[in-house]
């Protein structure tokens, strides 16, 4: 579980598209560095999230670390497009101690989107988001929250039937902290909807289906009911 709360960046080293080393597990594997702040009690096993997705540290030195990345994060994803240099949001997953200042991030994208423009707006930037899957659209609302490769943002403004997008605002602050800020049109980024819209949709679906069901079970119980009286009285005349 993540807040959020972009810690520091850190640049990709190397991408290796089949890691056949003892770490690796013939799959893919990222190697980041220039990120000393996290790497100051970094363990094996521990959840990292790199453009706000989760994964594992797999191996580690005093100058980079390694994760490895499955083929449904390669699939969901932007770390795919990663290149030598690129520089990624990074976050530690959260300890007990710190202040929830973002929200609840998993660290589980949904899609990923694609930048359509970025707009100053006095020291601030507004950036328009057209995700890659429209139905997270749904999920997403004015001034709720939303995870941008990992970075916690509150959702400016939303249009789900001609641009079918949203927005964001990033304060100056923000922009000189996450790698974002720096993404042009074009760009692509991982989207995460916030967790809560995704589990109040399921449980309204599910309640409003029961009762359907239930009132379809009456209705069908009248008619069998009503049929059955119809034909005890033809017969009793």
């Amino acid at each position: 579980m993540f807040t959020g709360i972009v810690e520091t960046t850190g640049a990709v080293k190397e991408f290796i598209e089949q890691d056949t080393s003892d770490v690796g597990g013939y799959g893919s594997s990222i190697v980041i560095t220039d990120c000393g702040l996290i790497l100051s009690d970094i363990h094996l096993g521990d959840s990292i999230s790199v453009n706000g997705t989760c994964v594992t540290v797999t191996a580690f030195s005093a100058e980079d670390f390694k994760v490895g990345i499955a083929p449904e994060t390669i699939r969901r994803t932007n770390l795919a497009l990663l290149r030598p240099g690129d520089r990624v949001n990074l976050e530690r997953a959260v300890a007990g101690h710190v202040r929830f200042g973002g929200h609840f991030v998993q660290g589980h994208v949904d899609t990923t989107a694609t930048i359509l423009s970025v707009t100053p707006d006095g020291n601030a930037k507004t950036f328009w988001f057209q995700p890659r899957d429209e139905s997270v659209l749904r999920f997403i609302v004015e001034k709720g929250f939303i995870a941008v490769d990992g970075a916690s943002l509150t959702v400016i403004d939303v249009d789900d039937t001609v641009r079918k997008a949203f927005s964001v605002m990033l304060i100056s602050y923000t922009q000189e902290i996450i790698v974002t800020a720096k993404k042009v049109p074009g760009d692509t980024v991982n989207v995460e909807v916030d967790l809560m819209g995704k589990l109040l949709e399921k449980q309204v679906t599910r309640q409003v289906e029961n009762l359907l069901k239930g009132q379809m079970n009456d209705v069908l119980t009248k008619m069998v009911g009503d049929a059955v009286d119809d034909r005890i009285k033809r017969l009793q005349h």
